[in-house]
């Protein structure tokens, strides 16, 4: 079961994440608030407010939750990182497959 780690800005998260299970890309959307810091257009940004999505999605929706956080998301360059974990617990894994099954 992979596994998107996402960034967003606070005011944008709770929409990202409502979108992704309402339509059925993720199973579940936690959401955790984070400072940043990082460069962009060669200045450095301090003590920025995020939030970090743990995105758990399944292998067969999981490029099209990418996809629609790109299209969902306000930053220019969106954070997306895939994690792929090599243990998900069976009743855990079966819950985010019957969540992510397309209607």
């Amino acid at each position: 079961m992979p596994t998107l780690y996402v960034t967003a800005p606070p005011d944008a998260a709770p929409d990202l994440a409502r979108a992704l299970v309402d339509e059925r890309l993720a199973a579940c959307v936690n959401r955790v608030p984070c400072r940043s810091t990082y460069r962009w257009d060669g200045e450095v940004h301090a003590d920025e407010s995020e939030e970090v999505l743990f995105v758990k999605t399944s292998d067969a929706r999981v490029a099209a939750a990418e996809e629609r956080v790109a299209e969902l998301h306000p930053y220019d360059t969106p954070c997306i990182e895939r994690f792929e974990p090599e243990a998900v617990a069976e009743p855990f894994a079966a819950w985010i497959e019957d969540s992510t099954r397309p209607d």
